[in-house]
């Protein structure tokens, strides 16, 4: 038995509104809101009714129906995992399922329908597959999540479209730049998701459930992860070779992920457990490269 199975999680013992709190992954809201807001604001786009409304969507309703959906359909496995149940997602009890799916997806109707009535047709189509790939990745029969490789890339749509939809919403042109800069990002979010997995790779055989990390073993998946993040640094540190100011530190940003997860390189399946607390450190990686992040977006600004 390996120590991501040792032993259960226990389901939430919370009301609805609490259970919902923490089935939203609040420590990853900034995940899907940033890249928004960055994109739509570098795009063109003011501080306007649009941003803000986008911004809210994407900080807490998005995130409600993503890990929420998730929650419901992955009870199962959840209920086996004892990395469920807090910070890392709710184990929503069985009664909670269908009032947890219509307030997770009635709270996006609002902001949905306001960002359609505001929004240019290419940034529907933008925010159509964002919400597909949402539901996609959890909802029976689609079940992209139990898909080995289309998890990863479903799941790094989750992260990207975001920033897609801010362009698109802002009228922006998504030049050589924009493209190579979100094609970055994008093979970050698969290597994240596929590195992410590994410590689930216990549960997820009990339960049957398929994954990028089940279908290559853990120690291919690490260093799968291990070589997206370079890649991802690669593609940054072409664009940034005629750069100006703190834009050229760019690449840089990569080496953290890589490094953290590349202290994982000879795991086994047996001691894929272990990689949890790369993955606690990936948790609080983000914050650390979003405040660089914000240090980039004012060098651009400031060069414009």
């Amino acid at each position: 038995m390996t120590a991501a199975s040792a032993a259960p999680a226990s389901p939430a013992r919370h009301s609805l509104p609490g259970a919902l709190l923490v089935s939203s992954r609040p420590l990853s809201w900034v995940n899907t809101a940033y890249p928004f807001a960055a994109a739509y604001l570098l795009a063109g786009g003011g501080v306007d009714w649009r941003f803000a409304v986008g911004t809210l969507f994407f900080l807490v309703p998005y995130n409600l129906a993503m890990y929420g959906t998730n929650d419901v359909f992955d009870y199962a496995s959840d209920v086996l995992n004892p990395r469920k149940g807090g910070a890392e997602g709710a184990v929503l009890p069985p009664p909670m399922h269908r009032a947890a799916l219509v307030a997770a997806w009635g709270a996006c109707v609002p902001f949905v329908a306001a960002l359609v009535a505001g929004g240019p047709p290419a940034s529907w189509a933008v925010l159509a597959v964002s919400l597909f790939a949402v539901a996609a990745y959890s909802v029976p029969r689609l079940r992209f999540k139990e898909r080995p490789v289309l998890d990863s890339i479903t799941s790094s749509t989750h992260f990207v479209s975001p920033a897609v939809y801010g362009l698109a919403l802002a009228h922006g042109a998504p030049g050589p730049t924009a493209v190579a800069v979100l094609a970055a990002f994008f093979l970050w979010g698969m290597a994240s998701h596929a590195f992410g997995a590994v410590q689930d790779i216990g549960p997820d055989r009990e339960a049957g459930i398929g994954s990028i990390a089940t279908l290559f073993g853990a120690r291919a998946t690490v260093r799968l992860a291990v070589l997206g993040y370079l890649a991802a640094g690669v593609l940054l540190l072409a664009l940034t070779v005629w750069a100006e100011g703190l834009v050229r530190l760019a690449p840089v940003l990569a080496l953290p992920y890589a490094a953290s997860s590349g202290a994982f390189w000879s795991v086994t399946d047996a001691t894929a457990g272990a990689t949890r607390a790369g993955w606690r450190r990936f948790l609080w990686l983000n914050y650390l490269t979003g405040f660089a992040v914000t240090l980039l977006i004012i060098s651009v600004w400031m060069h414009a």
